[in-house]
């Protein structure tokens, strides 16, 4: 992605989702009424480490948002202080 807003969006809701599912039973209840109750126990075997990963990608997002506004910025006001214009 190379709009870094765009990575940060996404990164912020699969975090938030990610974390609702680890934090509320919502998959308890799914998996439950889906009869796949059985495979609540390995819950935590993937949502944590995709928690994690959400986190850093969510991390590596703001990195590059303010890496991009840094550059922006700072090219706008070196074209705005130009002597050519």
């Amino acid at each position: 992605m190379k709009n870094p807003e765009t990575l940060l969006r996404v990164s912020m809701i699969g975090t938030v989702l990610v974390a609702l599912c680890c934090f509320a039973p919502i998959l308890v209840i799914l998996l439950g009424t889906l009869g796949l109750a059985a495979l609540t126990g390995y819950l935590d075997v993937v949502l944590l480490p995709a928690l994690a990963v959400f986190i850093g990608l969510t991390l590596y997002a703001l990195w590059r948002k303010n890496q991009h506004d840094a550059c922006c910025h700072h090219d706008s006001s070196a074209s705005r202080n130009s002597p050519h214009e």
